[in-house]
């Protein structure tokens, strides 16, 4: 199971409070959440880390990042 979170625009905390939404409905799985700042991207993989979730990949997309973290 993979959704996305589109954080793209979107100045920190939101992308963060965005992803801990997500991160408290699905429980396990893959989330993709795109960002378009280095900080967002920051705050978010150690917010998801800080939640037990891994991270799997950061893809840069020359106007932000797809960071891509999973839950067992």
């Amino acid at each position: 199971m993979s959704t996305t979170v589109d954080a793209r625009g979107l100045s920190c905390p939101q992308p963060v409070l965005m992803t801990l939404d997500e991160i408290r409905k699905i429980d396990r799985g893959e989330i993709q959440i795109l960002v378009d700042t280095d900080t967002s991207k920051e705050n978010v993989t150690r917010a998801a880390k800080s939640q037990g979730w891994q991270l799997k990949d950061i893809q840069d997309e020359g106007e932000g990042y797809r960071i891509i973290i999973n839950k067992d």
